[in-house]
């Protein structure tokens, strides 16, 4: 019989929450603190045992959009989300740590803390995020104000924003939300695959339609309704274009009321806490890498931090693709999927690469999401005892990468996993010379983004022999935008005319 180290990491509860709030009540009007104390008490009662809730000396909030950079929707906020969620539960922690920005949050935040117990900085960790996008969304339109101000004293370990995900230069000439830079990668892997337009969106929708399948069969989702190819890849009043190639059910959705929690602790502590073995999950394989700047990766069509992590994740856990039964990729936009399938080797069109419905579907809790991709993942793995699942978190723009492996099966002799070799691989590779000058170049990757069904702003990318150059639309530009239209400009030259700062597509 194998003999475990007593300080192994293992998540002993999970919970997850959602509300479908309708309005009509104020008063039961979901926030994010309310969301993660139901999620809590729910990872609290799952884990059972004695005294768990009175050994957590450790509570971690994923950051909310809100306060991630993102559009503010409500007029009050909380201060000390991690210190007021414990307040509220009764808890004595001695950490209360509010994360730093990026849907890689969740699984970075596991890796992390699995070293914090494994080397006795922490005993008994609670992970929680939620968001309350809806419920703001809903009051905003009913002319109702939510009072979201419910906060506590107390130290809190603000990791603020962290690291820029856009330089001036990229927002200046055209790069800004994800849904204007997804479109980037999308385009770029389109041509590296061969296909027109159209023919892209028939492959999103073939990759999208089991996601909501999957969605639709979790009670947790906030969208529980599949979706086919059809209705996935046409045109219409309830799926209209955001930005080429994308239709609104194509990328993620941020209107949920969702909340999830994991307690995580070591084998020693859930012994003494008397909580059951069938509720043991263990980290196996896990890595993180952040990658530069959009404009300075060297294939669009390609996620080079993706490609290392998902590598070192495998390998680090001595395992294949081929030995998962289940996977969890982060699924904002369909590129992110296919990327990350073809750096694994993984065929979605047989292994649906889900375990919740993806973000389009079951919903997208900004930061949060992995979250509720772990809960759900330890709830698989231990009814299918003995097998092995893989989450991919992704933050930014393919940006940050956090991976890991979980089973109820032991690890031989559980270690941290240094990502150290692999973030040095990134940070010492040569960056591209930005141009922001009159130039011509051939064009990388591009997108039109529309506003309420009509076309609106463009960007191109082109490189030439001096470097790359990114460039706007100008505004009322219609011959230049009608061409962007008309024909795909990947592979043509196209020049970019600098005025006052900013680079623009075509001449003066």
């Amino acid at each position: 019989m194998m003999t475990i180290n007593p300080r192994t990491p293992i998540l002993v509860g999970v919970g997850q929450t959602v509300s479908h709030w309708n309005g009509a009540d104020i008063a039961a009007a979901p926030s994010p603190v309310g969301l993660t104390a139901i999620a809590s008490r729910t990872a609290l009662a799952d884990a059972g045992g004695v005294g768990v809730a009175e050994a957590i000396d450790t509570v971690v909030v994923v950051r909310t959009v809100a306060d991630s950079g993102g559009r503010v929707l409500a007029k009050s906020r909380c201060a000390n989300p991690p210190g007021t969620l414990a307040a509220r539960l009764g808890l004595k922690a001695r950490r209360h740590i509010y994360s730093s920005v990026g849907g890689n949050q969740a699984q970075g935040l596991v890796n992390e803390f699995a070293m914090a117990v494994f080397e006795g900085d922490a005993d008994v960790v609670l992970l929680t995020g939620a968001e309350a996008i809806a419920a703001q969304k809903l009051a905003l339109r009913s002319g109702m104000e939510l009072d979201w101000s419910e906060s506590v004293e107390g130290d809190m370990e603000e990791r603020g924003f962290g690291a820029p995900l856009l330089s001036s230069y990229e927002i200046t000439n055209g790069l800004g939300a994800p849904t204007q830079t997804y479109p980037a990668f999308e385009n770029a892997l389109r041509t590296r695959y061969g296909l027109e337009m159209s023919a892209h969106r028939h492959l999103m929708s073939e990759i999208w339609a089991p996601f909501s399948r999957v969605a639709a069969a979790n009670p947790y989702s906030q969208f529980p309704l599949a979706r086919d190819v059809a209705f996935l890849e046409t045109i219409s009043a309830e799926n209209y274009q955001i930005a080429d190639p994308y239709l609104k059910w194509h990328v993620a959705q941020d209107a949920v009321n969702l909340s999830a929690a994991v307690i995580l602790t070591t084998v020693c502590k859930a012994r003494e806490l008397g909580i059951d073995e069938a509720k043991w999950i263990y980290l196996h394989g896990h890595a993180q890498v952040t990658d530069v700047l959009t404009i300075e990766r060297p294939d669009f069509s390609r996620s080079r931090a993706m490609e290392w992590v998902l590598q070192r994740t495998l390998a680090s856990s001595g395992l294949t693709t081929s030995d998962l039964s289940y996977v969890d990729l982060y699924s904002c936009f369909p590129c992110a999927v296919l990327i990350a399938s073809e750096a694994m080797g993984l065929d979605w069109r047989e292994v649906t690469p889900t375990v919740t419905g993806g973000l389009p579907f079951f919903g997208g809790p900004g930061n949060s999401y992995s979250m509720h991709a772990i809960a759900t993942m330890a709830e698989r793995l231990r009814a299918d005892r003995g097998k092995y699942g893989l989450i991919l978190a992704n933050g930014g723009f393919l940006t940050k990468e956090s991976g890991g492996i979980y089973s109820s099966t032991a690890p031989r002799d559980w270690a941290p996993v240094s990502s150290a070799d692999l973030q040095a691989r990134v940070d010492n590779a040569q960056k591209p010379n930005l141009l922001s000058e009159n130039t011509e170049g051939k064009v990388l990757t591009y997108t039109v983004t529309y506003a309420k069904g009509a076309p609106q702003r463009a960007f191109i990318i082109t490189e030439n022999d001096q470097g790359r150059a990114l460039a706007r639309l100008r505004n009322g530009d219609v011959g230049t935008l009608e061409a962007l239209l008309s024909g795909d400009p990947i592979g043509k030259t196209w020049k970019v005319t600098h005025e006052d700062s900013v680079n623009y597509i075509g001449g003066a």
